[in-house]
């Protein structure tokens, strides 16, 4: 069976960038809905939560139980699922008073977190965000910061879950497809043994196998 990345999808304009820098990892990936996961897959090396055009404090702002998948699979929250995993355990989320966009600098990071293994010093990053984590939970640790955002990485202490503001997916990331390999690969363990062509003849064989017992 094809081990595979979960995407939650809270409705980001670049939920489909991380599935496509996943997949150049030749690691499959499926983006379903924020509140779709698939409970009893055995294949699911790991999670990713995407962004969204809301602030994880507005009325509509769209909200999951992460409490069956935290401590099951590793997790990476990106810019809202980074912020949403802070304020649903009682950290601080508010408005940045000016929208943080553009070009970022990693002006400090944990160099022997795994999240930043082969990263370089003072890499560029992505910020598109209205919202900033200003205070995180106690068990939280603040791993990364850019001149302008305190807490703009972050991993629950003993867990892999992992919280960044910033977008590893987006081109002028520098080091970005670097971070989600490290995530990708060394933390959930993925081979990296998915293609295009592979999982085309994957789902053939499986079609001929159900449609041989149907028949």
């Amino acid at each position: 069976m094809q081990e595979k990345i979960i995407i939650l999808d809270f409705g980001s304009q670049t939920t489909q960038l991380i599935g496509r820098r996943v997949r150049e990892l030749d690691t499959y990936c499926e983006i379903i809905p924020y509140n779709k996961f698939p409970k009893e897959d055995p294949t699911i090396k790991g999670v990713i939560l995407s962004g969204s055009p809301f602030s994880v404090y507005d009325e509509n702002a769209f909200k999951v139980d992460l409490s069956e998948i935290r401590g099951k699979y590793p997790i990476l929250g990106i810019c809202y699922g980074a912020q949403f995993m802070a304020y649903i355990n009682n950290g601080k989320v508010e408005p940045a008073g000016t929208r943080e966009y553009g070009r970022a600098h990693l002006a400090s990071f944990c160099k022997d977190n795994v999240l930043f293994k082969g990263v370089r010093e003072n890499t560029q990053v992505w910020m598109s965000h209205g919202d900033t984590i200003t205070a995180i939970p106690e068990n939280f640790k603040k791993i990364a910061s850019t001149d302008k955002v305190d807490i703009a990485a972050y991993q629950v202490e003993g867990e892999n879950v992992w919280g960044v503001q910033f977008h590893p997916e987006v081109f002028h990331s520098e080091d970005g497809t670097q971070i989600l390999k490290n995530f990708v690969v060394d933390v959930c363990g993925c081979k990296q043994d998915w293609s295009p062509a592979s999982f085309i003849e994957s789902t053939v064989a499986e079609l001929k196998a159900s449609w041989g017992m149907i028949k």
